[in-house]
């Protein structure tokens, strides 16, 4: 194994019992989601949430700027064309974390994925194809890139885990239909998928922070 991913960790207290690894989107970097832990209501559980910083790469769509990329966005239709290579670099780094994770004693069924935007797409890629069971995927504002091997390379440990997929109803990055694509593919593949939407862009709303406390309280063991 390489060396893991620089990370920003935060434990709300207690001793942990589960883990919720997260990923920013394109050109942030691992602080982005940092305050919204308290506001997810999850202060009286043992929850150690992770945010990697993505590798530093240069990125087409914006000049060829280097910036924080989990892989490259090549045009302006982003659920094209994907960079499978940076695609399956980024999972592979963000798959190691989960065994970090289960190293310090964090069982994989209290683990979740979550990501933003490009990071969703690569929380879905590692958590669809995991070999141990997850205890869900978190996909905010991001879509499934034309992917044909997923079918086959989904696990079968996970096959039917959680997902709680949120999207703005006037994303002009991610427009709501890709995001609407994504939700039917999971379904179709036997994901659960608690699909919701808000008056927002690209960004996070209040109450989606509200929705997501709940969905992931459902998931996460108590403390005690």
């Amino acid at each position: 194994m390489g060396e893991l991913l620089p990370c920003v960790e935060i434990e709300t207290g207690r001793p942990v019992r589960s883990a919720v690894i997260w990923l920013h989107g394109l050109g942030a970097d691992g602080h982005d989601f940092e305050p919204i832990v308290p506001h997810l209501g999850l202060h009286d559980l043992g929850v150690r949430f992770v945010f990697p910083h993505a590798p530093r790469r240069p990125v087409t769509i914006n000049m060829g700027l280097i910036m924080r990329a989990w892989y490259d966005i090549r045009g302006l239709d982003v659920g094209s064309d994907p960079d499978e290579k940076a695609i399956r670099e980024s999972a592979a780094q963000v798959a190691a974390l989960v065994d970090r994770e289960c190293d310090r004693g964090i069982g994989s069924g209290a683990i979740v994925l979550a990501g933003f935007s490009q990071g969703g797409v690569i929380a879905l890629h590692v958590a669809l194809r995991n070999r141990e069971t997850l205890a869900g995927a978190v996909a905010l504002s991001t879509y499934l890139p034309d992917d044909p091997k997923l079918e086959e390379e989904k696990s079968e440990a996970n096959g039917r885990i959680p997902v709680f997929q949120a999207h703005g109803l006037y994303d002009p990055v991610i427009p709501l239909v890709l995001g609407e694509q994504a939700r039917d593919r999971l379904q179709a593949l036997g994901h659960p998928v608690t699909w919701k939407t808000y008056p927002m862009q690209h960004e996070v709303h209040p109450d989606e922070i509200a929705d997501l406390g709940i969905w992931l309280r459902e998931r996460l063991p108590e403390g005690g």
